[in-house]
């Protein structure tokens, strides 16, 4: 008789192979056809909410890896705060306007860009917005992220550009919008203002040059003067210091520092001011031989009104006072040129506030868009500023204005685009007022009541509005929401009220922002609209467009108001947001409704490569995730996501993956041991009452009781790296190494409806559907394919299709028993360890070769009957719970120390390790001295023989 027959082994044919590849879009167009989202979302209907509003990626280009670890990060919350009993919608979304794409598309076009006007191109932009729209939300969803994916948001949807506009209304309804000239960061590559969240710091070499503005009319008690000697020869000085010759041509002023100490050095027949602290520097740096302090003056002695020669044109540049001047480099004495610097246009309207109209300086910045100088800079008229670099150097050395020169290195500010260095140029805009209702100090105050996570986000986008100047709104390109502006062709009157801007977002919410362009002002008016000034009828239209990050930042308007979602209850993004969607987010919060849109903010970092650096495509270390999902499927990337401290940057490679592949394959394996081992068990008839359990059985309960617990925390904690390290040690070391290392032999030599099988089978269903529950938001693919396998039991929520209709399990309160557990964790486990490391070393040995062909020994101190007498109590169990044939319990009054014994002297235990006695069962390969007693099964023991009868 073929005795294998009768052993209840696991099924050969059990699907779950990590196939992942070919499985997972089987899986996808599942739930496509079952409509898994809507039918999550209906389930939902009634319970509390909970929204995390998606931040809006940008529409060019295929995803990256940082995109994926952002989208799984919010997929794992969305489907995480859903099992734990929320209503949780997600509506994804796309920036879709911008300079990104209007570049790209006018690249394409070449020469023949020229010949089109602005609705064509407009139309080309949208047309790529909505191609990379179409790829982007395919790869998105290839990661399993559950949403609407049939109704995302788009900043270029007509309703969206409406909102944006209205939004725009209600900042100017508010006050503290208005249009002036002020420098602002531009970009002369791409003709545009930029954002300070669009600009990113990269070194770079400049000029580094000391400059002498003359002195006119030194005062006699200037160090150095010569009294009554009228053919005095000796002149006088300033001498700024400046990486950026070309804002020379713009001076209008010098700036000193009241309260620093300026020391009169004398070269020659020149006495030069500069910082008293700076001069042995300055001397370094201009070769200065023979230097000599005459004396010393504070800023604030004499200096304020006097006037100097500027060196770049004609003209006088009085001397002002400012606290911004600082030691950390240069020489102690700023030029300033209004037109091309933010402290310099701060300091000079506060002069001209105060000066005569004939005294005023002018905010000059003979610049055009190009970066190019204007006829106003004799000379040097057509040439790019930072090319007019030298020539201006020799100038100054023709004129004797130089005083020294070299380079320096630097950080500098460059476009985030065409990553090309900006500068700073004075243009006409539209801006938003830091200070007008106080704008600043409310929203940090609003930002105290955000939760931050982590924690140092909170002073990291304090910081940025402490100090930021006000929000540039305008933008000089076309593929975009225009500003709603108009001036009046008689007064040039600027006007943007809010009924005008109502009266535009009514057209747009039907013909989109399209109508800018098309039509003349005449027809984007209210009938009879005359300007308040002079009466007239004739307007123009403004040519600049919105922000970007305006758009996006009032998308909780466009998204979440309608649905009445608002405020949010966490945005996440990436931790570069805190100077672009978050901070533009709590501007426009702050502004329309006196509040953040959010009430949580968790940012991750960026993903770089396994050695830490940034990954390029020049260094040749970029990870595409469509790379990763085809070798390994997206599974293996969601599980790289959470196992990640994504709060910081993450590192990924092929090693990093391959590892992790390791760690899932044991998790999936343990889950595949469990399943395969229920395939004759229906939960209906078969499961055994708590009570009945053996302890082995209970105390796994007991491990899954913790394993829920903990896990579920973590998920309200969004500490998904605690879940996988969870998982990995419940499934290595309680499960396999214990549990179900125990359980081979009931499980597979047990009469299939034996009790204790039943039991065991019983507990493996309750630990496989509840680690399916939990690892569903992390795993969706894999355990999706363990719902589908798992056999149906009603109570477990098995009623449902699909896992992620179910919530997060439950654990029983009779599974909580503190003594058994501290029983064997504290006695049993360590025994078993003891026993373990015998049985290995007599394996290397050679004594034995399967732990079932041994014997186990165990001495047992009685004078320490606490470890004797719960030996005995366990006595029966012990071969099965050492996997051995035999337990002999030896009760002595010292335990044996020879070193041929694993001895722990704590406990008062020693074992030892000899061949089995008996015959082997050619059934349960067990040795037994019942082994050939039945005649009619004369290579079978006791045991099997009851089994198979």
């Amino acid at each position: 008789m073929d005795y294998k027959a009768t052993l209840n082994l696991p099924k050969t044919d059990f699907p779950m192979k990590a196939n992942l590849p070919q499985r997972e879009p089987e899986l996808l167009a599942w739930w496509e056809k079952e409509r898994l989202y809507e039918e999550i979302q209906q389930a939902g209907q009634g319970r509390p909410r909970y929204v995390l509003h998606d931040g809006p990626p940008y529409a060019n280009g295929r995803i990256h890896i940082g995109h994926a670890l952002n989208k799984i990060l919010k997929d794992i919350i969305v489907k995480s705060k859903t099992m734990a009993g929320f209503h949780v919608p997600y509506v994804p979304g796309w920036d879709c306007h911008g300079l990104p794409i209007e570049h790209q598309v006018l690249k394409d076009l070449g020469e023949k860009k020229k010949t089109l006007d602005a609705t064509t191109i407009r139309r080309l932009c949208r047309e790529y917005a909505e191609k990379f729209r179409d790829i982007q939300r395919e790869e998105f969803q290839r990661l399993g992220t559950l949403g609407d994916w049939q109704h995302p948001y788009l900043t270029m949807n007509p309703g969206y550009e409406a909102t944006i506009v209205r939004e725009f209304g209600k900042f100017v309804e508010r006050g503290g919008v208005y249009k002036g000239l002020k420098p602002v960061l531009w970009c002369t590559q791409d003709q545009t203002a930029l954002a300070e969240a669009e600009v990113e710091y990269d070194d770079h070499t400049s000029p580094s040059i000391y400059v002498k503005f003359p002195i006119v009319n030194p005062p006699r008690s200037f160090p150095g003067r010569h009294d009554g000697v009228s053919a005095d020869r000796t002149s006088y000085a300033v001498v700024i210091w400046t990486t950026t010759p070309w804002t020379l041509p713009a001076n209008q002023a010098v700036c000193l520092h009241p309260d620093i100490d300026y020391a009169f050095v004398q070269v020659g027949e020149e006495i030069l001011v500069m910082a008293d602290k700076l001069v042995e520097r300055v001397a370094k740096a201009c070769e200065l031989k023979e230097a000599r302090v005459l004396g010393m003056k504070k800023g604030q002695d004499g200096f304020e009104g006097l006037e100097t020669q500027r060196p770049m044109s004609t003209g006088l540049s009085p001397i002002l006072l400012g606290d911004f001047v600082t030691l950390d480099q240069g020489t102690g004495c700023v030029h300033i040129a209004p037109g091309h610097g933010m402290e310099d246009y701060i300091l000079v309207q506060e002069y001209n506030a105060k000066a005569s109209p004939g005294e005023r300086l002018e905010i000059l910045a003979p610049v055009d868009d190009a970066g190019r100088f204007t006829d106003a800079v004799e000379g040097f008229s057509g040439q790019h500023v930072f090319k007019a670099n030298p020539g201006i150097v020799e100038r100054l050395k023709e004129t004797g204005k130089l005083l020294g020169h070299g380079t320096l290195n630097h950080s500098y500010p460059h476009c985030w685009r065409c990553k090309s260095p900006v500068i700073f140029r004075a243009t006409e805009q539209w801006f938003v007022s830091m200070e007008t209702n106080e704008l600043r100090r409310e929203t940090l105050a609003e930002i105290n009541r955000v939760q931050w996570v982590p924690p140092w986000g909170k002073d990291r986008i304090t910081g940025m509005i402490t100090n930021r100047p006000d929000w540039c709104l305008s933008r000089q390109r076309v593929w975009g929401v225009p500003i709603p502006g108009f001036t009046c062709a008689g007064c040039r009157r600027v006007m943007a009220e809010p009924v005008l801007i109502e009266h535009l977002a009514v057209l747009m919410e039907s013909g989109g922002s399209d109508i800018w362009f098309e039509r003349p002002a005449s027809e984007l008016l209210p009938p009879g609209t005359t300007c308040g000034q002079c009466g007239g009828t004739t307007f123009e239209k403004e040519h600049d467009i919105l922000d970007v990050w305006f758009e996006s930042g009032v998308s909780y308007a466009a998204v979440l108001k309608p649905h009445k979602w608002w405020p949010a209850d966490l945005y996440l993004e990436g931790s570069d947001q805190h100077r672009g969607w978050f901070h533009s987010s709590l501007l426009a919060g702050v502004i329309t409704d006196g509040r953040a849109p959010y009430k949580a903010v968790l940012t991750h970092g960026f993903v770089l490569d396994g050695q830490g650096k940034k990954m390029s495509k020049s260094a040749g270390n970029v990870v595409a995730p469509q790379e990763v999902i085809k070798q390994f499927g997206a599974e293996i990337l969601r599980f790289w996501v959470a196992a990640q401290d994504y709060r910081d940057d993450v590192r990924i490679s092929k090693d990093i993956l391959s590892q992790l592949v390791e760690v899932y394959r044991k998790i999936r394996n343990t889950c595949r041991f469990m399943l395969s081992n229920l395939y004759d068990f229906d939960p209906s008839k078969d499961r055994v009452p708590y009570e009945r359990l053996p302890e082995l059985d209970r105390w796994a309960l007991i491990k899954l009781h913790n394993l829920i617990e903990v896990v579920k925390k973590s998920y309200e904690d969004f500490d998904f790296r605690q879940i996988i390290h969870e998982l990995d040690y419940f499934c290595a070391v309680y499960m396999s190494a214990v549990y179900l290392d125990i359980l081979k032999d009931r499980l597979y030599t047990f009469r299939a409806d034996a009790p204790l099988r039943r039991g065991s089978q019983t507990v493996l269903f309750e630990i496989i559907v509840a680690m399916t529950k939990l690892m569903a938001p992390i795993l969706s693919f894999t355990t999706e394919e363990i719902w589908r396998t798992l056999p149906k039991s009603s109570d477990a929520g098995q009623q449902n299709s699909s896992v992620h209709l179910v919530a997060f399990p439950e654990s029983d309160p009779k599974w909580i028993d503190p003594e058994l557990e501290q029983n064997w964790s504290d006695f049993l486990l360590p025994v078993r360890s003891l026993v373990l490391g015998k049985l290995e070393e007599k394996r290397r040995n050679r004594i034995i070769g399967s732990s079932l062909e041994a014997k186990v020994i165990l001495y047992a101190q009685r004078a320490n009957p606490a470890q004797y007498d719960s030996l005995r109590l366990y006595e029966d169990f012990l071969p099965a719970f050492f996997i051995v044939s035999q337990v002999e319990l030896l009760g002595v009054d010292q335990v044996p120390t020879d070193a041929c014994f694993s001895i722990d002297l704590a406990a008062g235990i020693a074992v030892d390790v000899v061949p089995a006695g008996g015959k082997k069962c050619e059934r349960c390969w067990n040795y037994r001295e019942a082994v050939g007693k039945d005649e009619g099964h004369p290579t079978l023991c006791d045991r099997c023989v009851e089994a198979v009868r």
